[in-house]
């Protein structure tokens, strides 16, 4: 099995393979945490402007790795009704889950880009960056964001993603992948090293290349 060192290879392969075409005017948008690793290294190799985009998992009561949607900034929401309905979570249970996960979007704002205006999007291309995609809901949320604040187009790049990743990233113009095996039980699988990235992590590096 194909498997990347950690997230800074995982970043420089993906980069190789955007590199291959030209980009309008492109932004790099990582999803923190663990998309500001691999973002960095596509925003180094592009040459290209880099932000963030904070968004939060709605996970199912009891089984918080399962998402039921994500909510991100701009009030951005998408949620997995087949999870919701599978189920059988109440309406109530998931406006619950979206107003909590809602104020920590608005604190990880605050702490990843204290002071710092969003990078204008407005007629630009959108390049969405996270470590991989398991259900797709926080790629889907990220995506809906970048749409909000004027995209001209929304492309979503990740290392891993399962091989349908397009059909259920709709809020994407386009999916642009590395790998995509046929049996995706998880992301962290398909690196060698996926230890979890901490929020003092992603303030330097956004730090460094900022400046």
């Amino acid at each position: 099995m194909d498997r990347f060192t950690d997230r800074t290879d995982a970043g420089r392969r993906l980069a190789a393979k955007l590199s291959q075409r030209t980009w309008s005017d492109p932004v790099v948008l990582a999803l923190p945490r663990g998309g500001v690793p691999v973002a960095v290294e596509v925003a180094r190799v592009l040459d290209a402007d880099l932000d963030v985009l904070v968004v939060r998992k709605l996970g199912v009561p009891g089984h918080e790795e399962v998402a039921m949607g994500a909510i991100g900034e701009d009030g951005a929401t998408v949620l997995n009704d087949d999870i919701i309905g599978m189920g059988s979570i109440p309406a109530s249970t998931v406006a619950a889950a979206r107003e909590r996960e809602a104020a920590e979007v608005e604190r990880r704002v605050a702490l990843l880009r204290p002071g710092v205006p969003a990078v204008e999007l407005a007629g630009r291309t959108a390049i969405v960056v996270d470590d991989g995609i398991a259900t797709g809901a926080t790629a889907r949320a990220g995506c809906a964001i970048a749409r909000i604040r004027g995209a001209a187009r929304v492309i979503l790049a990740v290392p891993v993603a399962p091989p349908d990743a397009a059909a259920h990233v709709p809020e994407a113009d386009e999916v642009i992948c590395v790998l995509t095996p046929e049996s995706l039980m998880s992301v962290g699988m398909h690196y060698i090293d996926f230890a979890q990235v901490s929020d003092d992590e992603v303030i330097e590096r956004l730090r460094a290349l900022r400046s």
